[in-house]
């Protein structure tokens, strides 16, 4: 049984410090008010000169690109309707970013969950979560590694895992055995990449706050889940996006190949 704890106030956000000045990211799955969002808005406050954003919803993508246009600048983001099952779509996705001179930076955060006992899960839960997951994430680091080698550009891979990876719960074999596969992908891209000097780092959060998750996940469940960390809250979408910046960064430089947990609970 989990004791409950204070829930402690959640910091400022911190000042920029133009850590990706003048390179191109793109990011998956960033439209709404998710990591992904997130990720995008902090890229361009770190100084990145272009964000290509991909998702599956058309509308909220184009909300999306509007505004961070509107904040930072139409000519330095693009957007692109992207499912990462479909590998022409990915490559309309890195396509768009020829005009910015190719991906420097790329953040994988596309993912879908789900609940369901091993005992009911069907072939098909299990296939739809590992396809997007698991099977997704590997689509879009061949691209990028591909084409950053073919440009012989020393980029950087940042994919979006999970401490469900790591650790048991309920109801969720399918998107914890998808994030270690996330996580194990992560450690062998970053050998095969390493040669060209390109890096692929992993983030492993735990519990970050944004509308889609409490609208699909009730008060009694978020609050246990809140009441597993340290701090008795959840992360805010920005915290985890920081930490993907970090990895995206020269600050960064030596680390591949790592799954770094951006997360409050207990060891």
């Amino acid at each position: 049984m989990t004791s409950s704890k204070k829930e402690q106030p959640t910091p400022d956000c911190p000042p920029a410090h133009r850590l990706l000045e003048g390179r191109t990211v793109v990011v998956t799955a960033a439209a709404g008010a998710g990591i992904g969002a997130a990720a995008a808005h902090r890229c361009l406050e770190e100084g990145a000169k272009a964000v290509v954003i991909g998702d599956t919803h058309e509308r909220r993508l184009a909300e999306a690109e509007k505004a961070l246009g509107e904040e930072f600048g139409g000519d330095r983001v693009a957007s692109v309707v992207c499912d990462v099952t479909a590998e022409a779509q990915i490559d309309a996705l890195f396509d768009a970013t020829e005009a910015f001179g190719g991906a420097d930076v790329v953040i994988n955060n596309a993912g879908l969950g789900g609940t369901a006992s091993v005992l009911e899960m069907t072939d098909e839960q299990w296939h739809k979560v590992l396809d997007v997951t698991l099977t997704g994430t590997f689509r879009c680091v061949r691209a990028a590694g591909k084409r950053m080698v073919e440009a012989g550009k020393k980029g950087v891979i940042v994919n979006n895992a999970s401490v469900v990876g790591w650790r048991a719960q309920e109801g969720q074999a399918h998107y914890a055995a998808a994030k270690a596969g996330v996580m194990a992908l992560t450690r062998c891209a970053a050998m095969d990449l390493a040669p060209h000097g390109i890096r692929v780092n992993a983030v492993s959060p735990s519990l970050a706050m944004h509308p889609f998750l409490a609208k699909v996940t009730s008060d009694e469940l978020l609050a246990e889940l809140k009441g597993r960390e340290a701090f008795g809250r959840a992360a805010e979408p920005w915290e985890i996006a920081n930490v993907m910046v970090f990895l995206a960064s020269d600050y960064a430089s030596y680390l591949t190949g790592e799954v770094l947990s951006a997360s409050s609970q207990h060891a």
